[in-house]
This record gives structure tokens, sequence and C-alpha cells, in this order.
């Protein structure tokens, strides 16, 4: 139930709090898991590291899906801190939203980019 102090009162994103806060540890705990699996793999891969051995990591499908979640989760951990960013110190609500926006649009480019670069392996 929304208590409104004034008409100047403007709640911009009180409500993420708790939500944003879990999502961020979620996401950097998932990208910390997945660190340790591929230095995992690397450490106990035999002879030099080359373009093959990178290869030979990602090819099979589930280290692809794994790695396209991760990825997910990155741009999802990207996209709560940089609103957060948006919203904390930028007043301008045309501004805030375009950065947003373009936030919002280069996430999805690199989305895609990933996607392009995983099934090409």
């Amino acid at each position: 139930m929304a208590v409104n102090y004034g008409a100047k009162r403007i709640v911009v994103g009180a409500h993420y709090g708790l939500r944003d806060w879990l999502s961020q540890r979620v996401t950097a705990a998932l990208m910390a898991l997945f660190t340790l699996l591929v230095l995992g793999q690397v450490i106990f891969t035999s002879g030099p590291i080359g373009y093959d051995k990178w290869a030979g990591i990602f090819a099979a499908q589930w280290m692809k899906v794994l790695t396209f979640v991760v990825i997910v989760a990155l741009l999802y951990h990207v996209w709560v801190g940089m609103r957060d960013i948006w919203m904390d110190y930028i007043k301008p609500v045309w501004l805030r939203l375009s950065l947003e926006i373009g936030t919002i649009v280069w996430l999805v480019g690199c989305a895609g980019w990933s996607i392009q670069v995983l099934w090409r392996i």
C-alpha cells in the first residue's frame, strides 16, 4: 500500500530493494561457480592451451547452454546495476529513460552476439 506524503514525493524503484540485492548475489554466485568450473577445466587440461583446447572446452552442447545461462545472468546483473546507477544519479527523466533504453539495446545486442559466438564453435 502506497503512502502519499505530498504531491512532490516521487518514488522511483524503492520497491526493488531486496529483489535486486538478492538477484545481484545469486547471479554473482553463478558467475563465480562457472569461473571455477572453466578454471578447473583449464588447469586439468594437459598440454599447451590454444584455440583447440578452448574450443574443446566449449564444444559440448551442455557447456554451450551453461555458458549462455551464465551470460544471461551476467547481462541481468549488469542491467540491475546500471538501472540503479541511472535511477540514483540521472535526474532528468528523458535522459534517464534514454540511457536505460540504450543500456537495454546494448545488452540485447551482447546477448545476440554471444549466441552467435557460442554456437559457431
